[in-house]
C-alpha cells in the first residue's frame, strides 16, 4: 500500500501535470484546511486575483467571494468537497483591485496527515477564458469532423498524425493508410516533394504557405489528374515551439479547368482583336498573308504557311473551279528561321502545283477545314503519294496538322497551313474555329485587297488617258511635267495638268487637284480637264471660266472639291495672270537666280461655292522659271508645310538647268519614296534660246 503524498507534493504536481486545455489557461492552485483555513496560495493565484500570499493565508476562503454575492453557494461547495466529493461550479470572487471576477473552480478533498483532518485542493481560472477555450476545442474537433476541407496534422518530420474524413475521401485513403507515413509514401503520384518543401519552410519560418498547388493523380480517381489548392500552418507549443504542420486542402479541379478554358477563351478573344488590327492593314496581298503566319506562331501553331493562287499573286482574276487540280504561290511563312519545319516547308515566292486528288486541292474544293489531329503512319502513307514531305515533318516532331481555305464572297482565295510540334497538344475542334476566324480575316483583307489593285489599276488607267498626251507649247515658252500615281498602297487621286493654246500666242497652264481618291476623283478630274479646255480656247477671262468650273462641280450628283491654279501667259511680254482657287502658290525662278512664291490670294477651292475669284499679274524678265505642283509634291507626314516650301524654292536656285533634269530632281529631293498622295507638275521658262545660252522674248 503507498503511502500517502504530503499536500505540498501535490499542489506541486497538480501543478506540473495540468493538461488538456486547462494547461493553455492561468490556473490559481489553493489548498485549504479542513475548517476551510487558506493554508496554499500559488503564484497562480496570486496573478489571477492579485493577493499576495500574505493577504490571504489563514483567511477562510469564503472571505475572497464578491461582498454581495451569495455566500452561502462558496460555503456549500467548499463543505460538499471537505466532506469527500469533488465539486465543479462558478463562483464571483473580489479582485484584490477592486473589481469582480467570475471564477470556475474544481474542488476535491486531499487527506492531510499533518493537519489531522481532510484539506480542499481548489484548482480556479478565469471563468470567461475556460468557455472560450472549450468553445475553441469544440469548434476545432466539428470542424475537423464535419467540414469538406481536407484537414491533415503532421509532426515535425512531415508524418501524418491525424487525418479528417475529407482528406480520406479525397485521397481515397483510410486514415490508418495515413498516420505515419509521409506524404511522397502515401500518394506518390502528385507532387509530393514540392508540398513538403513548402512545409519545411513553414516549419523553418512560422509564415504560412497558403494557395499551394498540389497536382496529380489519388486512389480516389487514378484515372484523372486532380488539382488541390494547399495551405500550411506552423503549430507550436506555449513556449513558441514548432511541433508539426496543419494542412488544409481543397479540390479546385473543376474550378481549374473553367479557369483555363476562360483564359483560353481570352487569349482567343486576344488574338482576333490584334489579328483585326494587323491583318490587312496595307492592301498588300504579300504582307497580309505573312501578317496572318506571323500571328498565328506562336500562339495556335509551331509552324504555318500561307499560299494564295497562282492566278491572284499574278494580277489575275481566282479560277472559279479546282477540277483539274490547283496552283499555289506561298506567300506567307512564319517562322522564316530558326525551325526545322519551316526549312522543309517550300520557301516563299515558290508556286506549288497540286493534282485534284491532292488534300490541298480537295481542302479548298470542299472549302471546309481538313484536319489531321495525330499524325500517324497512316496518314503519313496517304499524303505521301503527292510529296514526301509529311514523312519529313514527322521526323522533325510535327504530330498534329490542319489546312484552313482561304474564302471571301464566295471565292476561294487560297489556304492556310498550320503545323504543330510538341509541347503544343493535337489540334482540337476549338483550335479549328479559331484558324477558321483567322483565316476568314485573312481572306476578306486579301479579297480587299485584290478588289483594290483592279480599282486602282483602274483609276490609274482612266487618270493616264485623262492627262495630256501630248503637250505642244507655243513659241518662246519650254515646258516639262510630270506626273506621279500614289503608291499601291495608297488609292490614285485626281491630280491633273494641261498646257492650252490661246490665241495671240499666248498659253493657258493648268493645275488642278480634285480632292479625293478613286475612280470617282479620276472621272471628275477628267470632266473638270476637258471643260477647262474648251472654256479656254473660248478665250474667258480666268475669274468667269473657275466660276463656270464651279459650276460644273455643282452639277455632280455627288458634292466634290478641288482646287485650280490658272496662270495665263504671254512669251513674247512675259506678262502672266494668275489666278487660284485654294491651289499651293506656283514658284517663280528668275534667271538671276532669285526664288519666290507667287503672292497672290489663295482663294477658296471650286465647289464651296458664293466664292469671288481674284487674279494677280506680273511681268518675269526673259529666262524666268514657272513652277505649278500639287500638294502631293510639298506635303509629308510630320513636317511643316511652309518647310517643305523653303525646300522647293531651294531646289530652283539653278534655273538654268535643263527642265526635264530639274523635274527629277524636285521628285527625287522632296519624295525620296513611294509617295502618299498623286503627284502632278509643270514646269514652263519663259523666253527662246539663243545659241549662245542667253534668253529673250519673241520679237524683242
Amino acid at each position: 500500500m503507498h503511502e500517502e503524498m504530503p499536500l505540498e507534493d501535490l499542489i506541486s504536481g497538480a501543478a506540473q501535470n495540468a493538461g488538456g486545455w486547462l494547461g493553455a489557461l492561468p490556473v490559481a492552485l489553493v489548498a485549504t484546511s479542513g475548517d476551510g483555513t487558506i493554508v496554499r496560495w500559488n503564484h497562480g493565484a496570486q496573478e489571477l486575483l492579485g493577493y499576495d500570499p500574505h493577504h490571504v493565508l489563514g483567511r477562510h476562503i469564503a472571505d475572497l467571494l464578491h461582498p454581495g454575492a451569495d455566500r452561502s453557494l462558496g460555503r456549500s461547495l467548499w463543505e460538499t468537497a471537505a466532506t469527500g466529493r469533488g465539486v465543479m461550479g462558478t463562483v464571483t470572487a473580489w479582485h484584490r483591485g477592486g473589481h469582480p471576477l467570475e471564477l470556475e473552480i474544481w474542488a476535491c478533498p486531499v487527506p492531510d496527515r499533518r493537519h489531522g483532518a481532510s484539506a480542499v485542493l481548489v484548482f480556479a481560472a478565469d471563468a470567461h477564458a475556460a468557455r472560450r477555450i472549450r468553445g475553441s476545442s469544440a469548434v476545432w474537433d466539428g470542424l475537423f469532423a464535419r467540414s469538406p476541407v481536407g484537414i491533415a496534422v503532421l509532426d515535425t518530420q512531415l508524418r501524418f498524425l491525424q487525418v479528417n474524413p475529407a482528406l480520406e475521401a479525397m485521397n481515397g485513403l483510410t486514415e490508418s493508410a495515413h498516420v505515419g507515413r509521409r506524404l511522397a509514401e502515401v500518394l506518390p503520384e502528385v507532387n509530393a516533394g514540392e508540398m513538403e518543401e513548402a512545409m519545411r519552410q513553414v516549419l523553418a519560418t512560422g509564415e504560412p504557405v497558403l494557395n499551394r498547388r498540389r497536382t496529380g493523380r489519388t486512389p480516389a480517381d487514378p484515372d484523372h489528374d486532380h488539382v488541390w489548392a494547399c495551405s500550411y500552418v506552423r503549430v507550436e507549443d506555449p513556449a513558441g515551439r514548432p511541433i508539426g504542420v496543419i494542412a488544409s486542402l481543397l479540390d479546385i479541379t473543376s474550378q481549374q479547368r473553367d479557369h483555363t478554358e476562360a483564359e483560353a477563351g481570352r487569349r482567343r478573344l486576344a488574338l482576333l482583336t490584334e489579328a483585326s488590327s494587323r491583318i490587312g492593314a496595307s492592301l498588300d496581298l504579300e504582307r497580309t498573308a505573312q501578317e496572318l503566319a506571323d500571328l498565328a506562331v506562336p500562339h495556335l501553331a509551331s509552324a504555318v504557311t500561307v499560299d494564295v493562287l497562282d492566278s491572284l499573286a499574278r494580277g489575275n482574276e481566282p479560277g472559279m473551279g479546282l477540277t483539274g487540280g490547283v496552283a499555289l504561290r506561298r506567300l506567307g511563312k512564319a517562322p522564316l528561321t530558326g525551325s526545322a519545319v519551316t526549312q522543309i516547308l517550300a520557301p516563299l515566292g515558290r508556286t506549288l502545283t497540286f493534282p485534284a486528288t491532292a488534300p490541298y486541292t480537295q481542302a479548298l474544293a470542299a472549302r471546309q477545314p481538313f484536319l489531321i489531329a495525330h499524325l500517324d503512319s497512316m496518314a503519313v502513307a496517304s499524303a505521301s503519294r503527292h510529296t514526301p514531305k509529311p514523312a519529313q515533318l514527322v521526323e522533325t516532331g510535327v504530330h498534329s496538322f490542319m489546312m484552313v481555305p482561304l474564302v471571301a464572297r464566295g471565292l476561294v482565295l487560297g489556304v492556310a497551313s498550320f503545323y504543330r510540334t510538341r509541347p503544343f497538344e493535337p489540334f482540337g475542334s476549338d483550335d479549328v474555329t479559331l484558324a477558321g476566324e483567322l483565316a476568314a480575316r485573312a481572306a476578306i483583307s486579301i479579297d480587299n485587297a485584290r478588289l483594290y489593285h483592279h480599282e486602282h489599276e483602274t483609276a490609274v488607267v482612266l487618270q493616264r488617258s485623262m492627262l495630256p498626251q501630248h503637250v505642244t507649247p507655243p513659241p518662246g515658252l519650254e515646258i516639262a511635267h510630270r506626273y506621279l500615281p500614289a503608291s499601291d498602297v495608297n488609292e490614285v487621286g485626281g491630280d491633273w495638268y494641261d498646257v492650252v493654246p490661246l490665241a495671240g500666242g499666248r498659253a493657258g497652264l493648268l493645275m488642278g487637284d480634285v480632292m479625293g481618291h478613286g475612280i470617282a476623283a479620276a472621272a471628275v478630274m477628267g470632266r473638270l480637264s476637258a471643260t477647262v479646255r474648251a472654256l479656254a480656247r473660248l478665250d474667258m477671262p480666268p475669274t468667269a471660266l473657275l466660276q463656270q468650273l464651279e459650276a460644273t462641280l455643282a452639277d455632280l450628283a455627288e458634292p466634290m472639291l478641288a482646287t485650280f491654279l490658272y496662270v495665263v501667259c504671254d512669251p513674247a511680254t512675259g506678262r502672266c495672270t494668275i489666278t487660284r482657287a485654294g491651289h499651293p502658290p506656283p514658284a517663280v525662278a528668275e534667271p538671276d537666280g532669285t526664288v519666290y512664291l507667287v503672292k497672290t490670294p489663295p482663294g477658296a477651292p471650286l465647289g464651296v461655292g458664293g466664292v469671288t475669284f481674284t487674279t494677280t499679274d506680273l511681268t518675269l524678265p526673259p529666262g524666268s522659271l514657272l513652277v505649278l505642283y500639287t500638294d502631293g509634291l510639298i506635303e509629308a507626314r510630320n513636317r511643316d508645310i511652309d518647310e517643305r516650301l523653303g525646300e522647293l524654292t531651294g531646289l530652283l536656285t539653278e534655273p538654268l538647268q535643263p527642265l526635264d533634269h530639274l523635274c527629277d530632281s524636285l521628285i527625287a529631293h522632296l519624295v525620296p519614296a513611294s509617295a502618299d498622295d498623286d503627284i502632278a507638275l509643270l514646269t514652263a521658262r519663259i523666253g527662246r534660246n539663243h545659241p549662245n545660252g542667253t534668253y529673250h522674248l519673241n520679237g524683242r
